[in-house]
């Protein structure tokens, strides 16, 4: 089987994931999420035995006020193993609610018909997304039988009985998982979760496009990027944040952030030395 290594790679908690990573392993809890000891060991058992990522129910304000306290026992413990996050209907009222639950957890799962019916379901899912962009989270949009959005089933159902040659109920099915994420995502980088998605057709192509558009800003200030998310690899959260603090005040130093600045006022395009 040839894998495919043009992929965005999104990282979870510092856990890589798609872009030619390793394939690792998720396990999820079936204890109650508001029970904070049980899983906590759960969770801490499941890392020793292996898991890199781990989910958890969060289904109620009982389970979302635990998250924080069960994100700082694990680490007590020495464990850091990423948490995500499985929300459902009520998943744009916990995280609003919940700071240290929306903040504590590394990824939020999501299933578009899960989130909300009718004219409430894209007011809760930015809601969601939103909230993700705020904290810096990453989100996993997706689909399974179970969850499946029965508004787009029932229109592609419909527009599929009116053709010549009409697919089976599974092949229109299986085209509703299909759109049902990239709808999803697609609303999701409207609303600024990504700043664009790529197909796997064009992926060089486009990419290629990007870098030329990077290696046109300022190379110092270029560099100073880049080395700062090298380093997020290899220190903390707070560690990083300190780091770049550092080489955001250093950058003022710059010609070029004196051009850039100019640029930006007088509405034109900036001619950087690279200086």
């Amino acid at each position: 089987m040839k894998i495919n290594k043009n992929r965005l790679q999104v990282i979870v908690g510092g856990v890589p994931i798609g872009g030619g990573a390793p394939t690792v392993i998720q396990s999820m809890t079936n204890t109650d999420t508001a029970d904070r000891k049980s899983t906590v060991n759960q969770i801490f058992e499941l890392w020793q035995a292996g898991s890199e990522l781990v989910r958890i129910t969060v289904n109620t304000e009982d389970a979302a006020s635990e998250v924080y306290g069960i994100k700082q026992d694990l680490l007590s413990k020495g464990c850091s193993v990423p948490l995500i996050g499985d929300f459902h209907y009520n998943g744009h009222r916990l995280l609003q609610k919940f700071s240290k639950c929306a903040s504590s957890l590394d990824k939020y799962r999501i299933n578009p018909g899960n989130v909300g019916k009718g004219s409430r379901k894209d007011e809760q899912f930015a809601t969601m997304i939103k909230i993700a962009i705020n904290y810096e989270k990453p989100i996993r949009i997706g689909v399974n039988w179970g969850s499946l959005d029965q508004e787009m089933l029932k229109e592609l159902m419909d527009k599929n009985s009116l053709l010549k040659h009409p697919l089976s109920a599974k092949e229109v099915m299986k085209e509703a998982l299909i759109c049902s994420v990239l709808d999803s995502a697609k609303q999701a980088e409207k609303l600024g979760l990504v700043s664009r998605i790529i197909s796997s057709e064009n992926f060089l192509e486009q990419v290629l496009e990007i870098a030329k558009e990077i290696s046109e800003k300022s190379l110092p200030a270029l560099i100073m990027a880049k080395d700062a998310i090298n380093s997020s690899y290899d220190t903390s959260l707070s560690q990083g944040i300190i780091y770049e603090r550092r080489l955001f005040r250093s950058a003022f130093s710059l010609d070029d952030q004196k051009e850039g600045m100019q640029a930006f006022i007088e509405k034109r395009k900036a001619k950087f030395k690279n200086s």
